[in-house]
Formats: structure tokens, C-alpha cells, sequence
């Protein structure tokens, strides 16, 4: 059994997924830009205005005054492409890119609920990404592109025997909507189709009898003398004789048979998966705002997620590169806390460093490029303490850093220098490291309780000795000081030199303290336990 997913008017669609301020508006897509260009395809609102394939420009705009003009774009047709190709690799690790918007699956082997399941799942996942698309499920290629082209049609309509080829709820809900109809024959409506149509062999005659002959793609000159013959459907071509019209017509007769037939399962030309993970887009016109960028983003970061997946990877890192119209380029990678696949975390990764970006000119193309990684997979220790949600933490952080900078944020770590309170800044670790064992020699003496920020004193001297003590949370005679302790560092950089003073003092009332001198102050640094 194959599978194909169809995309309608593919080109048009690739085109309006880039401007999400058009849906809904009359847009037709034209061959060129010149006035003698035709349309190619049309939106509904646009055909319901009156614009027809085949119209010229100004034909088109005299019916249709608000019709928005659109040309193919190659960058849009080749990113619907790849997205086409990451949703049809869920169905199949066996596909082939058909034609533009047919992608055909091998699905052989698969039981045929668990293939209709997946064919809808993946027409949801085009939908998501503005890709209106229809399965569908035969058993040859060429029947299943039938199939699907069938339920793309404007006048699409169960013509044969659904009770034999929908399951059970199906059939129930085609009964209960053609009782509607029924009931309802006086007024219009639009009858809701199912996204997938199987096909099975016992009703294969009765589905392509009614097809019109343009389905099999005859030759104009052949097309044109089964025209005078009135042939006009499949059906009206089954019933010649086939041996007449290979005699008449030749090979190129008894291809169209074949095709008209059905066709038979033919091996794929498949569809190398994508080695690199990347998108890219240059934009018609500059974007100075934040939200058409977001948008573009998010449909790369939904299709990269979806080769992600496919290939068995998660994202280790990104990579954004933003083109600016002065020719700079700004560049930023985001290291994740942990690797995944997940397009809203990808996503929330990018929003928070953009909505707080400012750029000097305006962005003429984007990049973002994903680093691959085997997903991570390990046992913590019984006692190994992990961040519960890291990419929310991660998140939290970049919030934070857009609002104090990032030199004021992370986990302190002593420096490597004598100065006291010292300490770099380091981003924060994952997980949380077991407590290191306790040294072989202990630290000995009477620990010292730290005053952040330290006192400031004011001393009472005789003699040049200090002999009385004022703080604003201690005052006394001191009864006892030690030799001062000097320590210095940085004198050869200006600007970072420094030097201090210590003592260690008793108070006649009780309490011994570490009293500190640094330019040109005194105060209490700590109490000893």
C-alpha cells in the first residue's frame, strides 16, 4: 500500500504561508510580472470575486479591484518542500518527492488503521504549517495520488460505495451528513470532508470510472481525438477496447490505459533525509519589527523539529544569524541547557533573546542553523539533586540578563587571588554535584561569621592604640588586639591595586572580632564563634 500527501496549488500556498496578513484576502498567483502575465492560481475569496485561471493581470484586477498580486518564490517553494518531506517521513522512512507538493510513501506492510491514522496525523501536522494538504492510501502510487487529488476538488463527493471502503464511525458520519443534505436540499452548504481517502482493490473501477479524462494526463493531440470520439472520462476509456487503441495510438496509447488503470507498484526514487539541519530566508522587504520575524521562526524551528525527530536527534545548540540592510550581520548561538526537539522550547529560546534585541537597520534575511546531538540518556545518582524544568530556568535567566546584564548574573566562584570576597561569575551547572568529601586535615581554629557589607566603626585611640570601639550594633572597651596582619595585591594595575589591614580585638564586655582598616577606614569585618 502507498500513501500520498497532496498539496493543492502548492506554489500559491508557499507563497501565503510567508504572509500570515493576507488569509482570508482575494490573492492570485501569477506565471510573471508583466502585464500579459496569467493567473496561476487563486485563493477562494479571489475565485469567488470572479478570477479565473487563465487571466491576465489587468483582466484579473478589473474583477477583482483588492486582488493582491503574487509571483512563485523559489525560497518559499524549496522551505514548503522541506517541510512536505519532514511530515511524510513520519508516515515512511521510504519516500519520494513526485512533484511539486506530491510526496508518495511507501507504506507497505503497515496494518491500514494504524496507515490512516498517520496519514491524518501528518495532514494536522501540514495544516499546523499552513500546508493544506489530503491523503491518500491505494494500492499503487498513482491510485493514491488519485485518491488525494479527489478530495482536493471543489466538487469533491463520495462517488463510490463509501459503506465499502469507510470504517464503521466513518460510514456512520457520511450516512448522518447525507441525511443532512437530504433534509436540507433547499439551502447551500459546504459538506465537511475527511482528510484521508483509502482506497481499497474491491473498489477501485467504481472510483475511477467517474474520474475525467485529464486525471491520466493524455497528450493534447491524444486528448483532442478521444474528445471527437466523446470519450470524457476513465470509465468511458475502459470501455474501448485496449488493444484497438495500442494498435491506433501505440505506446503512447498503452501508457494512457495504464494510467488510466491505475497504474502498478513501482519502486520509489527515495529521499535522502536531511544531513544538516538549517533554514533560511530572504525577505522581499526589510522587517523592522518584531512579530514577522517570530513568525518566520517559528515555522523554521516546527520543521526542523520534525527532521529532529525523524532522525533520531535533538538539538544541542542554535545558531541565529540576522542580515541587517547596512550589509552587518548579527550573529548569536544559544548553548541549551538540555538537548530537545522540542519546537516550543526551541522557540521560547529565540523569543527571549529577540524581545529585547535592537538592531540598527532593518532585517533584510534570516539563518538559523541547529546542531544535532544524540538525545541525552543517563541514570543520576541516588543523591544527584537536578533542575526540575531546565529550559525554564535557562529561560528565567535569559529574562533576567536582558534586565541586568550578564556580568551580574550566575553562580559565584572564589577567583584565584589573595583578595578577600573575591569571586567570577560562572553559568549555573545542570545538575547539581554531590557535596565534596570533607578534607583530610580540618580547618582548625574559631570560625569567623562575616558582616556583608562590613561595619562601619569608629575608634576611641591612646597612646596610638585603639581602646574604645563604636559600631551600629556594638560598642565597648577592647581589652585585647593582636599584631596587625597586612595583605596587598594588583599594585602594578592603577586602577585594581589593593591593600588592607587586620586585627583581631576583644571587648571588655565579651565578644571577640576581626576589626579591618582599607583606604582610609575602619571597620568590623566579622565575629568569631
Amino acid at each position: 500500500m502507498f500513501a500520498v500527501l497532496h498539496l493543492a496549488d502548492f506554489a500559491l500556498h508557499a507563497v501565503l504561508r510567508t504572509e500570515p496578513a493576507v488569509e482570508g484576502q482575494p490573492v492570485a498567483l501569477f506565471a510573471g510580472t508583466g502585464k500579459k502575465s496569467t493567473v496561476l492560481a487563486a485563493t477562494p475569496a479571489a475565485h469567488a470575486a470572479g478570477v479565473a485561471l487563465g487571466l491576465t493581470a489587468p483582466q484579473a484586477v478589473a474583477r477583482c479591484p483588492a486582488l493582491l498580486l503574487r509571483a512563485p518564490n523559489a525560497a518559499a517553494e524549496a522551505e514548503a518542500r522541506a517541510a512536505l518531506h519532514a511530515v511524510a517521513f513520519t508516515l515512511s522512512p521510504l519516500i519520494e518527492d513526485t512533484a511539486p507538493g506530491v510526496c508518495t510513501a511507501d507504506v507497505r506492510g503497515a496494518a491500514r488503521e494504524k496507515s490512516e491514522s498517520a496519514a491524518r496525523a501528518a495532514v494536522a501536522a501540514l495544516d499546523h504549517l499552513a500546508l493544506p494538504a489530503t491523503a491518500g492510501l491505494a494500492r499503487t502510487p498513482l491510485l493514491a495520488l488519485y485518491a488525494a487529488r479527489h478530495l482536493s476538488l471543489p466538487s469533491f463527493s463520495l462517488s463510490f460505495s463509501p459503506a465499502a471502503t469507510a470504517p464503521p464511525a466513518a460510514q456512520k458520519e457520511i450516512e448522518n451528513e447525507d441525511a443532512a443534505a437530504a433534509a436540507n436540499a433547499h439551502r447551500p452548504r459546504a459538506l465537511s470532508r475527511p482528510p484521508v481517502l483509502f482506497l481499497p482493490p474491491d473498489a477501485e473501477k467504481n472510483f475511477l470510472a467517474p474520474l475525467p479524462l485529464a486525471s491520466a494526463d493524455p497528450s493534447p493531440a491524444l486528448a483532442a481525438i478521444l474528445a471527437d470520439w466523446g470519450v470524457r472520462t476513465l470509465g468511458d476509456l475502459a470501455a474501448l477496447p485496449r488493444d484497438d487503441l495500442v494498435r491506433r495510438f501505440g505506446a503512447e496509447g498503452l501508457a494512457l490505459c495504464q494510467r488510466a488503470a491505475g497504474g502498478a507498484p513501482r519502486p520509489l526514487r527515495p529521499v535522502v533525509p536531511p544531513q544538516t539541519f538549517s533554514a533560511a530566508l530572504e525577505f522581499e522587504d526589510a522587517i523592522a519589527t518584531l512579530e514577522p520575524l517570530l513568525f518566520r521562526l517559528r515555522r523554521f524551528v516546527d520543521r526542523l523539529s520534525l527532521e529532529l525527530i525523524h532522525s533520531q536527534h535533538v538539538a544541542a545548540e542554535l545558531a541565529l544569524t540576522l542580515r541587517l540592510e547596512d550589509d552587518t550581520r548579527h550573529a548569536r548561538s544559544f548553548r541549551l541547557p538540555e538537548p530537545t526537539a522540542d519546537p516550543e522550547i526551541l522557540f521560547r529560546a529565540l523569543h527571549t533573546h529577540l524581545e529585547s534585541l535592537h538592531t540598527a537597520a532593518a532585517i533584510a534575511a534570516v539563518e538559523l542553523h541547529l546542531v544535532p546531538a544524540r538525545p541525552l540518556v543517563r541514570q543520576q545518582g541516588l543523591f544527584d539533586t537536578g533542575l526540575r524544568d531546565p529550559h525554564g530556568f535557562a529561560e528565567t535567566l535569559a529574562r533576567v540578563v536582558a534586565l541586568v546584564g550578564s556580568d551580574r548574573v550566575g553562580t559565584p566562584h572564589l577567583a584565584d587571588t589573595h583578595r578577600p570576597d573575591t569571586v567570577q561569575l560562572a553559568p549555573p551547572a545542570a545538575v547539581i554535584p554531590p557535596l565534596a568529601p570533607p578534607p583530610l586535615h580540618p580547618p582548625l581554629g574559631v570560625p569567623l561569621r562575616r558582616f556583608r557589607p562590613p561595619l562601619p566603626a569608629r575608634l576611641e585611640f591612646a597612646d596610638g592604640r585603639p581602646t574604645f570601639l563604636w559600631t551600629e550594633r556594638m560598642a565597648g572597651e577592647i581589652s585585647f588586639r593582636s599584631a596587625a596582619w597586612p595583605s596587598s595585591g594588583d599594585w602594578w594595575q592603577t586602577d585594581r591595586a589593593w591593600s588592607r589591614l587586620e586585627w583581631d580585638i576583644a571587648l571588655a564586655g565579651g565578644g571577640l572580632y576581626r576589626l579591618l582598616r582599607t583606604d582610609g577606614a575602619w571597620f568590623v569585618e566579622g565575629e568569631y564563634d
